[in-house]
């Protein structure tokens, strides 16, 4: 009997489905992570502005100030449909104590100067102001969406009572 002489091609073939099936037969790699979007990075970080507005508003609200009842239902419906717009099983905030678009630490209501009428308009005019700056990384539907929102924080900037 002659021995069989394999071609080149023969041996690169096998040795490539001979590392294949040891690297299969390692273990799994762990799935990596997509980063989020500029989209949903900002959306995240609007919602968090939302919830820190609405713990204000809540505050107050508990204080006896229920004039502000309508104010702070024009967040939480802001709240929903920001919300609407996140990727599914994403986290809806950033962390407590993480930058904020502006860069300043978030403030967490307990951390927070006793809230106020004057701390709450000024809450709505910066938001107000920040918002035609994100509309750039936005599709068209949610920068009108976040148009919208600034729009309404500038209205409630002007149109929240004087005292309470």
């Amino acid at each position: 009997m002659r021995p069989r002489h394999l071609s080149r091609r023969a041996v690169l073939a096998g040795a490539a489905a001979a590392l294949t099936a040891c690297s299969a037969s390692g273990p799994a790699k762990p799935p990596v992570p997509v980063p989020d979007s500029p989209e949903t990075v900002l959306l995240r970080q609007v919602i968090a502005d939302k919830e820190r507005t609405v713990a204000l508003y809540s505050a107050l609200i508990a204080d006896g100030a229920d004039v502000l009842e309508p104010f702070r239902a024009r967040h939480q419906a802001h709240l929903a449909e920001l919300r609407k717009y996140l990727p599914a099983g994403a986290p809806p905030t950033t962390p407590a104590g993480s930058a904020t678009p502006s860069g300043s630490p978030s403030a967490t209501p307990s951390k927070s100067p006793k809230p106020s009428l004057s701390r709450l308009r000024d809450l709505e005019s910066r938001a107000a102001a920040r918002r035609p700056r994100q509309l750039a990384v936005l599709s068209p539907g949610v920068a009108q969406l976040v148009a919208s929102i600034g729009a309404c924080e500038a209205v409630h900037a002007v149109s929240l009572p004087k005292s309470l």
